[in-house]
């Protein structure tokens, strides 16, 4: 995984959460790219008009000095404004134009059991955006971090088999950049087979056996995956239980700096993580968050606005 230019998104043109304005450059600092940093102005107006020219150039003044903070010191730094909406969608069409490798981008808390929130940009650019997403979520600087993979080595839910791959060679290059080191996560459920009764209703019949033999199937596969990439034993946490669960607790017993999990395609997004998984998971990890997607995917965002 090759950084070669990074986008970071602002909602502000005066300014960004400290975070990730020292996170984005850490990475660019260490890997030699170029910083954007990006705002898209989406307030309604008449195109052409001179107010809207004035909005514009004042928040291109902004964000140019924004780009000469301290925090970016050392850095190969550019910045762009444009008139486009929704966000997310000038987000997307501006790394399709500039090639970005990486987009940056902030979280915000919503109340607990709010859907509301998946209407905001950062769930929108998980679902649309063609490269990386990394989801800044805490302030807590990299400093030599675990970077947690979550795994998935039986590819359920009709995950392409070359994801785990890709997800491991991202662990890789964010922990070799940082100075880190890559861990490997999977988290299961139990199997509980059913059995039909006597009126035809699903009987829960537990088997210890069949636990059993599920529990070392599921070890077996994991153990092979981590194996071949090279995660040590001391390194490798596997967990009987609800992915959401499971990763936060794991995340908060090895301090972990960064996930990073794999999404599939749009449709299998809004069936896969919106609810139980995703939604969970970035509401409960303290971490930050790297959304990988596979290869061949095709963003749906036209490259032109309309």
């Amino acid at each position: 995984m090759k950084l070669r230019r990074l986008l970071l998104a602002t909602r502000d043109p005066a300014r960004a959460p400290r975070a990730a304005l020292t996170k984005a450059a850490a990475l660019a600092r260490a890997t030699g790219a170029t910083l954007e940093l990006f705002c898209a102005l989406s307030e309604p107006g008449p195109v052409g008009s001179p107010q809207r020219a004035a909005t514009l150039e004042r928040a291109r003044e902004r964000l140019a000095r924004l780009a000469h903070s301290p925090l970016l010191r050392g850095c190969r730094t550019v910045s762009c404004v444009e008139w486009d909406r929704p966000p997310h969608e000038a987000i997307v069409r501006r790394v399709q134009k500039v090639r970005a490798d990486l987009v940056i981008a902030t979280t915000h808390a919503h109340p607990a059991g709010s859907r509301l929130w998946l209407r905001h940009t950062d769930w929108e650019l998980i679902r649309h955006c063609p490269c990386p997403v990394l989801l800044v979520k805490s302030v807590r600087p990299y400093s030599r971090p675990a970077v947690l993979v979550a795994l998935d080595p039986f590819h359920v839910h009709a995950k392409p088999t070359q994801l785990d791959q890709q997800l491991l060679a991202a662990a890789r290059s964010f922990a070799a950049t940082l100075r880190g080191s890559v861990h490997a996560f999977h988290a299961y459920m139990p199997l509980i087979p059913s059995v039909q009764g006597p009126m035809g209703e699903p009987v829960m019949w537990e088997s210890p056996e069949v636990e059993e033999v599920h529990g070392e199937q599921v070890a077996r596969e994991f153990a092979r995956e981590a194996v071949r990439a090279g995660i040590p034993p001391a390194r490798r946490h596997l967990l009987l239980g609800d992915v959401p669960s499971a990763l936060a607790a794991t995340v908060r017993r090895t301090r972990a700096g960064l996930v990073v999990m794999g999404a599939v395609s749009r449709s299998a997004l809004r069936r896969l993580l919106i609810g139980n998984t995703a939604e969970r998971v970035l509401d409960e990890l303290g971490c930050d968050v790297l959304i990988v997607k596979p290869r061949g995917f095709k963003t749906t965002v036209p490259r032109r606005r309309p």
